[in-house]
């Protein structure tokens, strides 16, 4: 029986217990929700306000996105170019809300709050069951803890830079690169992704200096579709 039909079958159940899958979705939850302490702090050190800091997260809670976002204001591009590399980077879960609502198979009245909770970790850990229930369980519990503790952490991060003051004197700014780098490195396990992860940081880096912020980022977004047409020419040379 495939996977497909193992999904489709509300009799068979060959997947993890129910509590095994919670465990694992609240773990990955609860170890990428602290992060949001990090947003916070960047955001706040970035000048938007509290609450601009928090509905972010309330509203986009996409973490590259974010960070992306507050990065390029920080380093003082305008809004425009900012919320575009934020955009870019986001459009990746619409592929993962594809595959995810063949696998879920949620009521049409839930599919809009869902969508919501369509990110990398809720993507990872409900594909990786067996079965549906599986599947919704690891969805729900992974986006539900994800959720809670990445807007609480959040909003301690940016209350926590307020009062500290300067972020940049403490060595804070930093925080937000080194977080989605954690996130992004155990992502990369193939020769194609490592690929594209290092020009994307040639492109970013090397028109950092000369480009207004912003833009290194969507001009590192032309890594992918580089390096999947240099793989192209060379697969139809060896058919040759």
């Amino acid at each position: 029986m495939t996977e497909q039909e193992a999904l489709a079958d509300p009799r068979v159940d060959r997947g993890k217990p129910d509590a095994a899958v919670v465990r694992d979705a609240l773990g990955v939850g609860a170890a990428v929700g602290l992060s949001g302490f990090a947003f916070g702090v960047t955001s706040a050190g970035s000048g938007l306000t509290l609450l601009q800091t928090c509905v972010l997260s309330l509203l986009v809670f996409t973490g590259a996105s974010q960070f992306a976002l507050v990065g390029a204001l920080a380093a003082g591009g305008s809004p425009l170019t900012a919320a575009a590399g934020a955009f870019f980077l986001g459009v990746r879960n619409a592929f993962y809300g594809l595959r995810l609502s063949q696998v879920l198979r949620l009521p049409r009245a839930l599919r809009p709050f869902a969508a919501q909770w369509v990110i990398d970790e809720t993507a990872a850990v409900a594909l990786a069951q067996p079965t549906r229930r599986g599947a919704r369980i690891g969805f729900v519990v992974t986006g539900l803890s994800l959720y809670v503790l990445w807007n609480l952490t959040t909003l301690l991060g940016a209350l926590g830079a307020e009062a500290i003051g300067d972020t940049d004197a403490w060595g804070l700014d930093a925080a937000g690169p080194a977080v989605f780098l954690a996130l992004l490195a155990p992502m990369l396990k193939t020769a194609t992704e490592r690929a594209v992860a290092g020009l994307a940081v040639i492109l970013g880096l090397g028109f950092l200096p000369v480009l207004p912020a912003g833009v290194p980022v969507l001009l590192a977004a032309l890594a992918a579709p580089v390096v999947l047409w240099v793989q192209g020419r060379r697969a139809g040379e060896g058919l040759r």
